[in-house]
């Protein structure tokens, strides 16, 4: 709940700062000189920018389940279930946070953790993941899909991606308005000029916000590495786990949950990869404990 209380408070300190700057360098005056009205925007793009990631992560399981074609186990079902189950609920104990949904999936070598609660998120892994690793190493990517849960990373980067979706909607209304009406000379209502500089600008500020919001991903990984090492009492299973997912190819997973999954991208590509490269955590994961590695 207080993530949520987080979550909303962001929101309304986003469009607070946002005022403030415009009203300092004198852009709402000189707009509204120009029939734009300022505010009314900048409460338009944070409704929008917020209420739209918001949403996405409220629906975010049933997404995943449903995208995924992931069915929820609780032990019963045979050795391995019961093991995920009991291996789940046991490093949920230690990492502090509810017994989150467990799932398995058809597919390549894959995991991921959803959910808009601590108490109450989801965890899921594939077939292929399963058959292709040992217990330590799946017992390792579960603790570090667990420590997504426990760090609140869901959260995170929903207000993350809520605040970057403000700017972007914002600041391309912005543009599409100073480019119709002051550089096109555009005097009858909203032009063309408008609507093609908004389309062009949404591309071009949604790939650098994509950026920014891949960035903080990638620091999330780290820190979910660190999580497993932790509550495995050593980052040796999660040095393993990495190792063998490099020498596999991860499955893919529907865009709106890649975040959340394996994932390597190789080249200039990385800057928009919500994760860091495997050779990367290996060396993170052996720099915080030499001596365990």
């Amino acid at each position: 709940m207080k993530r949520i209380v987080l979550l909303v408070a962001t929101n309304f300190a986003v469009v607070l700062l946002l005022s403030v700057i415009i009203s300092v360098l004198g852009l709402d005056q000189a707009l509204a000189q120009e029939g734009l009205n300022v505010t009314a925007l900048l409460v338009m793009a944070a409704i929008f920018g917020f209420g739209g990631a918001f949403i996405s992560l409220l629906i975010s399981k049933p997404i995943a389940k449903w995208s995924t074609g992931a069915h929820l186990i609780d032990g019963t079902e045979g050795t391995t279930e019961y093991w995920l189950v009991d291996t789940v609920k046991r490093l949920a104990e230690r990492a502090g946070i509810g017994m989150p949904e467990v799932a398995v999936y058809e597919g390549e070598p894959n995991a991921f953790a959803t959910g808009a609660l601590r108490d109450s998120a989801l965890v899921a892994v594939s077939t292929g993941l399963l058959q292709a690793m040992s217990r330590e190493e799946v017992e390792a990517v579960l603790g570090h899909e667990i420590g997504h849960v426990a760090n609140g990373d869901m959260v995170t980067l929903t207000l993350i991606q809520g605040v970057v979706n403000t700017f972007v909607i914002f600041l391309s209304r912005i543009i599409g308005y100073v480019v119709d009406r002051l550089i096109l000379k555009n005097e009858r209502g909203v032009g063309i000029g408008f609507y093609v500089t908004v389309f062009v600008s949404q591309i071009v500020l949604g790939v650098l916000a994509s950026i920014v919001v891949a960035w903080f991903s990638r620091q999330r990984e780290f820190r979910a590495d660190a999580a497993s090492a932790d509550l495995l009492g050593s980052p040796r299973p999660m040095i393993a786990a990495l190792a063998r997912l490099g020498s596999l190819q991860p499955g893919a997973l529907p865009q709106s949950f890649q975040a959340s999954g394996i994932n390597n991208t190789p080249g200039w590509m990385a800057l928009l990869s919500s994760h860091p490269p495997i050779e990367q955590r290996i060396a993170a994961l052996q720099a915080r404990a030499p001596g365990q590695a």
